[in-house]
């Protein structure tokens, strides 16, 4: 529903309202896609499974024009032609026994109807289903619709449009949308910024006296429908179905909105459909009345790309490359439930995630692996691209190994000096290994806590580094530590030989000059043939920067840097606060 309805003044706006024009159904004809603003509309062909009914011979629409014999008279008469199917006398089992008189043709109202999907609905079948259903639904619901009119007394309908049977054809389209675009409808139209379930847009203008009845066009998003559908307990098709037969009314002259009478009036009218026609639910007004005693929330309160709505939005970009320490993790190095639940729904909507961390490969597929998402259906394996020790470590297609960028030796035997004589512990990542020379809790926290292998304690510098490629070395001390000494003392001392960088406030890290994740990320994509505008990042530590700047779309949590954040695009939720889900859901589709 719009918003929740109140009996007493003044009304809240619910579902509906009749305005003006935001496209002419008639330009869908000719065309596959109609762009209105920044948003297309797609148009689908006709189904070729019901071949009992002729379509037109345009293929670029679904609709049908279904003829019904009327007199333009006061007292309407329909016509079973085009509904079954025209049955001629010689074509019966009578006998004739004489010759009758010709009757007097009578005149045929052809309803002419568009169903129509917007374009950044992705290709859901139940949605496709239900678009195929309605091309049936539509017409009758107009018939009954029309058969009613002749009865009415109502004394708040607008009468503009009475005696249909005058009328050649009468013309509908009928928009499914999601939130995002009804949202933007309501912002042009009614000046409010907020999705709603149905819209409906008149066309009709009376003094013009046209053969035609522009009757309208009704939009619908079926992502608030399939909200509002779990929540009343029957299926999206006869949502769809009641915000079909509102937004209907409202283009017939009726408006719940004006006054009380004419509430009670289009309530009445809603129901009465409903029921001629045969379909589940009750109307829209007693449903939103039944929501406000359930103590629903307000639409407008509702997070527009919840778990469960991804369904209904196209992805913005192919890969999302993310960030651990810090991003995917909370601060208790864990991946919480509604993280892992956002990578999943990314997964399976076809976004590639890529993890672009400092860790090494065997410390990300130890976290991903306690919420089941590591292995070959998973985000990360040993047969899976990635980019690990800040981007030294870069893995291709098939987890095949593709860059390597090792630090300077002679500045690996400086950091491993400079740690004995301060008794500083350091950890020296080795591929898959980590390195240390003597035992500190410090270091033990990196397998404990972040799930690093556990470090071999290797005897001698010299040892430590005989034979072995070390990607970067760092230093474990206190936030103090690191910020008045350990920074100072090596960002001096390494010169151009190395960068200092850090990804977290008690960890400082040497790492070969002019290497970072961004570059690690840029030989990835690369070797994959994937621009940057086709991704989104997500990070939150200096050592994210050029990644973030070299994503279409860089996202800092809040509990970052303040490096991070000066470039990011967007700055999002913390990691606490499932900050990376948040992103996937706003931001990614």
């Amino acid at each position: 529903m719009l918003s929740l309805l109140s009996r007493t003044p003044p009304p809240l706006a619910m579902a509906a309202r009749v305005l003006p024009l935001v496209f002419h159904p008639t330009a869908a004809s000719a065309m596959t896609t109609v762009s209105t603003n920044s948003h297309s509309i797609l148009i689908l062909p006709p189904s070729p499974t019901v071949a009992h009914v002729s379509f037109g011979k345009s293929s670029s629409i679904i609709g049908r024009k279904f003829h019904y014999g009327l007199n333009c008279k006061e007292d309407w008469r329909w016509s079973v032609a085009g509904w079954c199917g025209k049955v001629f006398a010689s074509q019966r089992e009578f006998r004739k026994s004489q010759k009758r008189p010709l009757k007097k043709k009578e005149k045929e109202l052809e309803l002419s109807v568009k169903i129509c999907i917007e374009e950044q609905l992705p290709d859901d079948s139940e949605i496709v289903d239900i678009a195929e259903m309605l091309r049936l639904n539509v017409p009758m619901a107009m018939k009954f619709a029309f058969d009613n009119l002749k009865d009415s007394e109502y004394q708040t309908r607008d009468r503009a449009i009475s005696d249909v049977g005058c009328f050649e054809s009468v013309e509908l389209s009928v928009l499914l949308c999601n939130d995002e675009f009804i949202r933007e409808l309501n912002k042009d139209w009614r000046d409010e910024d907020s999705p709603t379930d149905v819209l409906s847009m008149s066309q009709h203008i009376p003094e013009l006296k046209l053969p035609i009845l522009m009757l309208g066009d009704i939009v619908i998003s079926v992502e608030t429908a399939a909200r509002q559908a779990e929540e009343r307990g029957h299926s999206l098709l006869d949502e769809i179905r009641i915000l079909l037969v509102h937004g209907l009314l409202h283009l017939l002259g009726f408006d719940h909105e004006i006054s009380d009478e004419a509430e009670a009036e289009m309530e009445k009218e809603e129901e009465l459909l409903l029921k001629s026609l045969g379909w589940k639910g009750k109307g829209l007004i007693q449903s939103a009345y039944d929501a406000e005693a359930a103590g629903s929330p307000p639409l407008a309160n509702i997070d527009r790309k919840k778990e469960g709505s991804l369904r209904f939005y196209r992805p913005k970009f192919s890969y999302i490359f993310c960030d651990m320490d810090g991003t995917l993790l909370n601060s208790k190095s864990q991946i919480s439930s509604a993280t892992a639940e956002a990578l999943r729904e990314a997964i399976s909507r076809g976004v590639k995630v890529v993890i672009a961390t400092g860790k090494t490969r065997p410390a990300v597929i130890t976290l991903l692996k306690s919420v089941g998402l590591a292995g070959k259906d998973g985000i990360v394996s040993d047969v899976s691209p990635g980019v690990f020790v800040q981007g030294l470590l870069v893995y291709g297609r098939q987890g095949r190994e593709i860059s390597r960028r090792n630090l300077d030796p002679i500045l690996c035997r400086e950091a491993c000096l400079y740690s004995l004589e301060h008794k500083v512990p350091l950890a020296a990542f080795s591929e898959d290994r980590i390195l240390t020379l003597f035992h500190h809790p410090l270091v033990d926290s990196l397998h404990t806590i972040y799930n690093e292998p556990k470090a071999e304690i290797i005897p001698s510098v010299e040892q430590l580094l005989a034979g072995t490629d070390i990607q970067k070395v760092i230093f474990l001390d206190t936030v103090e530590g690191v910020r008045t000494t350990l920074r100072p003392y090596w960002v001096k001392a390494t010169g151009d030989n190395a960068s200092v960088v850090q990804a977290q406030p008690d960890i400082l890290e040497l790492v070969p000059p002019g290497s970072s994740k961004g570059s690690g990320v840029k030989v990835l994509l690369d070797h994959l043939g994937v621009s940057p505008k086709e991704i989104m990042a997500i990070g939150d530590g200096e050592n994210d920067v050029e990644m973030l700047e070299l994503a279409s779309l860089g996202v800092a949590l809040s509990n970052g840097s303040e490096k991070a954040k000066a470039v990011a695009d967007v700055i999002g939720a913390s990691n606490d606060d499932n900050g990376a889900a948040d992103a996937i859901y706003r931001y990614a589709f």
